[in-house]
């Protein structure tokens, strides 16, 4: 008989399966969107899990560019000179932040605490290179009742189910990662298929439970992270129903694919398909929040008695926070009393214009053209909006993922679309969105800009008016032709192509590359603004952050006028967007 490889759990298996599962979701999403009818028929649950591991997969690839980048102390048998990669501990803690950041929805949420709960119990051993298949039994029976207790009213018949059951399994497969988890796969499949029997919702439409059925994709992902075999997800539409029940849901509108609509049961039809049953809460409320333990579990009473689907997870110091309700600024309200909440998104169930699915909806007569673009900060985001723009806010450390992005061209509502990404490391990103966007009918174009300036460049020159192709070329043109600088400071000793900077140094980039490094933040902007205009201009852009004093605008503002002739200059408040300060000259 064959000798049975042993399989551990190190930093790269976590990397790959991240990838994975993201591959997974991908291709279920619009599966999974389609049979969501608990507990709110949105339509998004596919899409959401897509989005938070999206974000975890992100983090994890952070971790080890770090590393990469860093030049992390290479290891006395590696003679290919390849840097040293992160650490178990570390990879998984990048995989949870990342979920707990980017979690969306209800499922998302659930699905970031379980990687939170296996992340705790992986990286309980810090200088552990790998964990092997009795950890990871451990880890998932933690992310399951982590979860549990996460959920203010857990109920049976739900993605908790499924994700018990795997961790039960799981506690009773002997043997290395690869046989541990198939028996948590196999679990969770299993449960999955009697999910209708638990809850009558399913039941009624004929599905089992969408988020059970992500998590089971991002297990088989796991399966097949440590065999190299893909197992075989069970079809979303897995009930048998009676005559009765079946007339019911075609005359509900099966024939067009809306199981939401069927989900009401018989003798009645879900408003439209995408809101819940009467008395249902009218919002989704979903924020990150800065807190302590205490304020929070104060925070959970106040929310549990202000509505429903109350997900609470994270912790040391950082919570994402999901709950549905009728009075979304009390919810609001209850998170600014506990601590700090940002990224805050309200979803009214019954607007057409959020949840941005698409099957089934209607929005009204489309737009011929529109603009989407992504902005690193609030002053920004107003600034574009005015111009008639769709913005993604994308703050410090927290680039949008590319779901993010096809929803924005979604909620654009336009037959024609101008992409502006406004970052270098959004290009492929973009690229990922205005694809899947192509698919669903939206002709998009996406012009490459690689800085905020140029994109209010390319916006100044928007015409809609005019052929597609040609105020595409405007507009690429134009952003073209604008050079791109900003000031910041370094965070830590490094090398860049003017010489080495400390930590604290105030830099000054121009076109991405360090051309300026030194200690007084009005002398480095003056000195980048003169190298840019050297070559000539027309026009300035000044864009100030939070904390960057008006005193600096004033100067650049004034060395412009007595030394540039014929040079106009504009400055806007662009709010947290990271860098100190954004220069344009076209």
């Amino acid at each position: 008989m064959a000798q049975v490889p042993q399989t551990f759990f190190d930093a790269l298996a976590v990397r790959t399966w991240c990838g994975l599962a993201l591959e997974a979701l991908g291709r279920a999403r619009e599966e999974i969107d389609a049979i969501n009818v608990y507990p709110v028929a949105d339509g998004d649950t596919g899409t959401n899990l897509y989005l938070t591991v999206e974000s975890a997969a992100a983090a994890v690839e952070a971790a080890f560019a770090g590393h990469e980048a860093g030049g992390a102390a290479r290891p006395a048998g590696n003679p290919g000179g390849v840097a040293e990669g992160p650490t178990l501990a570390e990879a998984v803690r990048a995989m949870a932040h990342g979920a707990l950041i980017g979690a969306r929805g209800n499922s998302g949420t659930i699905l970031a605490q379980l990687l939170r709960g296996m992340a705790q119990v992986l990286a309980g051993e810090e200088t552990a290179a790998h964990a092997d298949g009795q950890r990871l039994r451990s880890a998932l029976r933690h992310a399951a009742d982590s979860a549990r207790r996460a959920v203010a009213h857990p109920a049976e018949g739900t993605v908790l189910t499924v994700a018990s059951a795997a961790a039960e399994a799981a506690d009773g497969a002997p043997g290395d990662c690869g046989a541990v988890a198939r028996a948590a796969y196999e679990g969770a499949r299993t449960a999955l298929a009697a999910t209708p029997d638990q809850l009558a919702v399913l039941r009624r439409a004929g599905v089992v439970d969408a988020g059970g059925r992500g998590l089971v994709a991002v297990l088989a992902a796991l399966v097949e992270t440590f065999t190299g075999e893909t197992p075989r997800v069970p079809p979303a539409v897995a009930v048998a129903v009676d005559g009765a029940v079946a007339g019911e849901r075609r005359a509900c509108g099966e024939a067009r694919g809306d199981l939401a609509r069927a989900a009401a049961g018989p003798g009645e039809c879900a408003d439209g398909g995408s809101v819940p049953g009467p008395g249902g809460p009218a919002f989704e409320v979903i924020y990150l929040l800065e807190a302590d333990d205490a304020a929070v579990a104060r925070l959970r009473e106040r929310l549990d008695g202000l509505g429903d689907s109350l997900v609470v997870v994270g912790g040391d110091g950082l919570w994402n926070v999901h709950v549905h309700v009728d009075d979304a600024g009390a919810a609001v309200e209850a998170g600014v009393e506990a601590g700090r909440p940002y990224r805050i998104r309200i979803t009214h169930f019954g607007a057409g214009d959020v949840h941005t699915t698409g099957a089934g909806r209607s929005l009204g007569e489309r737009a011929q053209r529109a603009v989407v673009a992504v902005v690193p900060g609030e002053g920004l985001a107003g600034l574009y909006a005015e111009a008639g723009a769709t913005t993604v806010l994308a703050r410090p450390g927290e680039p949008p993922a590319s779901g993010e992005l096809v929803q924005a061209v979604r909620r654009a509502h336009a037959r024609e679309v101008v992409l502006l990404p406004n970052d270098e490391d959004l290009r492929h990103t973009a690229a990922a969105a205005a694809e899947q966007a192509r698919t669903e009918g939206i002709r998009v174009a996406l012009i490459p800009t690689r800085s905020a300036v140029q994109g209010i460049a390319a916006l100044a020159v928007h015409e809609p008016e005019r052929r597609f192709d040609e105020d595409v070329v405007a507009m690429t043109s134009a952003a073209g032709a604008t050079r791109y600088a900003e000031v910041t400071v370094a965070e830590h000793q490094s090398w860049t192509m003017a010489g080495i900077c400390q930590a604290g140094d105030v830099l000054g980039l121009i076109d991405g590359d360090v051309a300026v490094i030194g200690q007084d933040l009005t002398a480095v902007a003056e000195a980048v603004l003169d190298r840019m205009l050297a070559a000539g201009g027309e026009m300035v852009t000044l864009v100030l952050g939070d904390g960057t004093p008006e005193a600096v605008a004033d100067r650049l503002e004034a060395r412009v006028r007595e030394g540039y002739l014929a040079v106009d200059t504009v400055a806007y408040h662009g709010g947290r967007q990271g860098a100190l300060l954004l220069i344009g000259v076209e």
